[in-house]
This record gives C-alpha cells, sequence and structure tokens, in this order.
C-alpha cells in the first residue's frame, strides 16, 4: 500500500520537526479539542495527527487505542494535500481506502473527516479528524466548525514555537553585573584574572554582542578641525 507525498515534502517536515511536538507528552489543550471535535461532530473517534517521515502520530485521542499508525495505512496522508476538509463518506466504497487495514479490520472506519493543520508557511502537517464506523456526511457547519478546530491547533503550536525559541534565546543571552573595573585613562577592563583587555574584546568576550565602527560627531569635528 502506498500513499501520496507532498511536493513540499522535504520542507514540510522539516516545519514538522521545528515545533517539537512528536512525540510529546499529552496535553489538555488538545485534548479538548479532540473532545470537542469528536461531540459536535457525533463521532465516536477524533483525533490530532501529525504525519511524520513514515507514521502518522496522534498528539490526542478519543476512541483510539493505538498512539500512531504507518504512514501508509493514514487517511490524514491524504488529507494533508488539500487545504479544506477531505471527507470520505464510505470507505469501503473508496478505492483509495477498501483494503486499508484500519477499513477492513480494527477501528473498522467506514466515514472519515479531516481538516489539514497548515501552518503560516503553507506546510500541512496533519490534521484534526473524526471518524465513525458508520457510513454518513457532515453539515456544511460540522465542516466549518471543524476547520476552525484546526486553526485551534495551530495556533497552540505556533505559541509552542515562539514559546522555545524565546526560552532558547533567553538561556542564551549573557548578561554582565557587578561593578566592572575600568581604567580612567585608557577606558581597558580588566577581567577576573587581572588581566586588561579593550572594551570590544571584553564585551564580545562577555556577551552575544558584536561591534561594526564609526566615527561620532563630535570626533568627526575634531579631526576636520585638527584639534
Amino acid at each position: 500500500m502506498s500513499y501520496p507525498v507532498p511536493e513540499n515534502e522535504a520542507k514540510r517536515i522539516a516545519a514538522l520537526k521545528h515545533y517539537q511536538i512528536l512525540d510529546s507528552a499529552p496535553e489538555a489543550a488538545y485534548d479538548d479539542i479532540v473532545a470537542i471535535a469528536a461531540y459536535i461532530t457525533g463521532s465516536p473517534i477524533a483525533a490530532v495527527s501529525l504525519i511524520d517521515v513514515d507514521r502518522q502520530w496522534f498528539k490526542a485521542k478519543v476512541g483510539l487505542a493505538k498512539p500512531a499508525t504507518p504512514r501508509e495505512q493514514a487517511f490524514c496522508a491524504h488529507t494533508i494535500l488539500q487545504t479544506e476538509v477531505m471527507e470520505v463518506e464510505d470507505a469501503a466504497a473508496d478505492t483509495r481506502f477498501s483494503n486499508n487495514p484500519l477499513v477492513t479490520g480494527e477501528p473498522h472506519i467506514r466515514f472519515y473527516a479531516g481538516a489539514p493543520l497548515i501552518t503560516p508557511d503553507g506546510h500541512a502537517l496533519g490534521s484534526v479528524c473524526i471518524i465513525d464506523q458508520n457510513p454518513r456526511k457532515l453539515s456544511s457547519e460540522q465542516k466549518d466548525a471543524l476547520k476552525k478546530l484546526a486553526r485551534l491547533v495551530m495556533n497552540n503550536l505556533e505559541l509552542r514555537r515562539v514559546s522555545a525559541e524565546l526560552a532558547e534565546a533567553i538561556a542564551n543571552v549573557k548578561t554582565l553585573s557587578g561593578l566592572l573595573p575600568i581604567c580612567s585613562w585608557c577606558k581597558q577592563v580588566r577581567d577576573d584574572q587581572g588581566y586588561w583587555h579593550q572594551v570590544e574584546a571584553y564585551l564580545k568576550n562577555h556577551t552575544e554582542a558584536t561591534f561594526t565602527h564609526g566615527v561620532c560627531a563630535k570626533c568627526a569635528e575634531k579631526f576636520h578641525s585638527g584639534t
């Protein structure tokens, strides 16, 4: 069994990894979203599914026992090729899925609908999906609600990404504190070992700052006046 691969697959996978969400612990925010998805669609199964290199991993789920499935079995592997909700009214009658082990065996999927999780850069990471064991069809209102829940998941993922990047930036910041010994004549700075350094060299070694050089207005005036 094969599965479709997006044209931007390498960039898509890189974007997915950047969110650092795969194999993370359960979180109430995502659990709440799948519970709402199941409720508003009247479905026994719902999930936040992320399509990795060769697997479908569930960040949150209701009605499913396994934490992941092979990508080749994932309905969501097809959803990530779309920008709108993908709906399969009867999987047993759909040539793409009729022989899928998830259709012929547990959980006996007959109906599926998934709203893609699309990053601000246009990469589809997975979906918010719902599943039923009976053929049916969603209303336009239910489809719209599923799309809104997908946007909510992406908002949470973006918040996670920004928070992680901010934490990393803060961890990398080096600050100076306390008294800084500086020569009143040449303005060199003394380090903890008693050695004297130019201000630029000292700050470069103790902070993340880099320097460019220019001439201030007062010095330029002195230089041109010859004083």
